[in-house]
């Protein structure tokens, strides 16, 4: 069901003036969580079956849908979405659809992961969304051909069962299923638009590739790492210093508020798996008048072990990206990062690779969630 019953049903039609006034939305405890359909991370929408009125890759567009009610084409109203035609029966007698008639598309996740919750974004979709929809997931290895994964011996999981959803509004699925998952089925009942997908979840690397890489960065977001915790999150979250290349504008990093007392901002993070840091960077591209002045790192074997400085504060040059060799490997499962007093990083780079530990852990969960 949708996480808010009064969601279900026709929005009101557009009336004028900022056309996300009526929106809505509310909090949904999973979205702490990466999203695993972000772009950044490389996921596509490879395959619908139709896309008369809106094309299916913007589904995963990063920004909210845009709204112009001036703005029609050849084919009718432009949508900022995924937008099927209408569906009809087969003969006078019965003009309506089937119940089983419905739309889909093929959704290749960033960062394969164990998926903990799903808003299915209807925005500006007030009286043309979908009367339900469905989401599947499954796990190939690869990179299958939309051909390939429609194939019959493909597996398909229910991760949303066929739900009514509502109009102009965030509709959010919580999923409980301790499973891996690389590719989504989303389906709309019976046709209709979305505006816009976002799988929130926990990335879960495959060992053997990270065994290949030897060295890699054990904090980066696609190789399973995270941002746990930090002091604000004003501007920008905290997960974007662990995302992939470098940054390319300043809200592509992290920004805290002004600081107005003796205090420091800081991020805390998950390591993919015990890991043995060999260098770091810290990079402050994009920041030039409100980057941080200094910044030190730290590390942690175990949630409840003492943090231990692995790079003393340091003072922190606008728009550069500072590297640094440890004079010893540091062993952790966490890290810290500290800035002082405050203002903002654009990227943490934490490099080395898994420890023997590190490596059976991550080896054990990948076999459990059926990678």
């Amino acid at each position: 069901m949708t996480a808010t019953e009064s969601f279900t049903g026709d929005a009101n039609p557009y009336g004028g003036g900022d056309p996300y006034a009526d929106y809505r939305t509310t909090e949904f405890p999973f979205t702490r969580y990466a999203n695993l359909a972000d772009r950044r991370l490389g996921a596509g929408v490879i395959a619908a079956n139709d896309e008369f009125f809106a094309q299916r890759e913007n589904l995963l567009v990063p920004e909210p849908a845009a709204f112009d009610p001036e703005r029609f084409g050849h084919k009718g109203k432009i949508m900022d979405g995924w937008e099927t035609r209408r569906r009809r029966g087969a003969s006078a007698e019965h003009p309506w659809p089937t119940a089983e008639d419905h739309d889909w598309a093929l959704v290749r996740l960033g960062a394969p992961g164990v998926i903990r919750g799903i808003v299915v974004d209807t925005a500006h979709f007030r009286g043309n969304y979908p009367q339900a929809v469905s989401v599947e997931g499954t796990s190939v290895a690869g990179s299958p051909s939309p051909q390939d994964l429609l194939g019959d011996e493909v597996k398909w999981t229910t991760l949303v069962p066929r739900t009514p959803v509502g109009g102009h509004a965030a509709n959010g699925f919580a999923v409980s299923l301790e499973q891996r998952f690389t590719h989504l089925r989303v389906n709309q009942h019976p046709d209709g638009g979305i505006a816009r997908l976002r799988v929130y979840g926990e990335i879960v690397p495959d060992p053997r590739w990270l065994e290949a890489l030897g060295t890699f960065d054990v904090v980066a977001l696609e190789n399973g790492g995270r941002a746990e915790d930090a002091s604000n999150l004003f501007y920008s979250p905290a997960s974007n210093t662990i995302q992939p290349g470098r940054s390319r504008k300043m809200d592509d990093g992290w920004e805290t508020r002004r600081r107005r007392d003796r205090g420091n901002d800081w991020i805390s993070y998950l390591l993919v798996a015990q890991s043995r840091i060999r260098a770091l960077e810290i990079d402050t591209a994009y920041l030039k008048g409100n980057s941080a002045g200094w910044a030190s790192v730290s590390v942690r074997d175990g949630e409840d072990a003492d943090w231990h400085e692995i790079l003393p504060r340091t003072r922190l040059q606008p728009d550069t990206n500072h590297r640094f060799v440890l004079p010893a490997p540091a062993v952790g499962t966490h890290a810290r990062v500290d800035i002082y007093p405050d203002g903002g990083i654009s990227r943490l780079r934490l490099f080395g690779s898994l420890t023997d530990q590190g490596t059976t852990d991550l080896t054990t969960r990948h076999r459990e969630l059926g990678g």
